[in-house]
């Protein structure tokens, strides 16, 4: 199989579907996105416009280099329209049911023999997601984070069944075209920074809760005491309520350990639409909705 990248296909422009069709666009790749509207396709431009403007204000690119990355970026509504792609990159939200029914779309509109099937999930195990295709061996996980053009670390997620040369071949795609970091991880819910990483974050949720501690006090001890960039409620808004509540029911339901299970405020807060930045409220306030 060729090794070569250049028509690249992402489904969902959400903020992590749109930070991968921004890198992969600035590499110089054709990048085919497909979501489930005109509406859906517009916010996902528009995300993408706002974080090329703000490198260029920065200097971290140029102003024709923005125009050139815009240029290769294309949006559809059908999957159909990425039979060609070499690679296909899932960035949908995180729901096992909706990522599994995306899959076998996939395996049946992709007519490439050669093409890799990525899912940008952060915890759901990729076999769940390889076992509705026919093709297993070249299905595979590529979990960038966010915010996707600033960060460089990407986990590169086996299943079973996925073929060396599928490992080498997305491997070298993330190093040499996208330039990132890449480690690696066995296919286990949460991989592995989320593994890590949520219990954190849970703990951080149940102090507020128990009243031992404040919001700020929390987030205070984490930046002050241990030279974290932010504390753990604030990176909570971050990421999402949503996302992160996700991330510790997949955990939570393969290893069954107290620690994955997300607490009831948590669970509240979701319920009340109250995300994070995304929503424009979580454990802080932010001035509008993330668009």
């Amino acid at each position: 199989m060729s090794d070569s990248f250049e028509h690249i296909g992402v489904v969902g422009s959400g903020l992590m579907g749109s930070g991968i069709t921004e890198v992969c666009a600035r590499a110089g790749l054709d990048v085919m996105v497909v979501e489930v509207d005109s509406q859906a396709a517009e916010r996902g431009r528009s995300r993408i416009e706002s974080s090329l403007a703000t490198a260029v204000r920065r200097g971290k690119l140029e102003e024709d280099q923005a125009e050139k990355a815009l240029s290769l970026i294309s949006y559809e509504t059908d999957l159909g329209v990425l039979s060609d792609r070499d690679i296909v990159i899932e960035a949908i939200t995180e729901d096992e049911r909706a990522k599994v029914e995306t899959f076998r779309q996939l395996d049946k509109v992709i007519t490439s023999e050669a093409a890799i099937f990525a899912s940008n999930t952060s915890s759901i195990p990729i076999m769940k997601l390889a076992s509705v295709t026919s093709r297993p061996e070249q299905v595979i996980g590529l979990h960038f984070f966010n915010p996707v053009p600033v960060l460089r670390l990407v986990e590169l997620v086996t299943s079973l069944m996925t073929s060396d040369e599928t490992v080498e071949r997305a491997s070298n795609f993330a190093t040499g075209v996208l330039e990132k970091r890449v480690i690696h991880s066995q296919d286990r819910a949460g991989f592995i920074v989320n593994a890590l990483l949520i219990p954190y974050l849970l703990s951080a949720v149940r102090m507020l809760e128990s009243g031992f501690a404040t919001r700020d006090d929390i987030d205070a001890g984490m930046v002050e005491g241990c030279a974290h960039p932010m504390g753990p409620l604030a990176l909570s808004d971050l990421i999402g309520l949503d996302t992160m509540q996700a991330v510790a029911e997949s955990l939570y339901e393969e290893f069954k350990e107290q620690l994955y299970a997300p607490p009831p405020l948590l669970l509240r807060m979701v319920e009340a639409g109250l995300l994070g930045r995304k929503s424009g409220r979580g454990f802080y306030e932010y001035g509008q909705k993330a668009s």
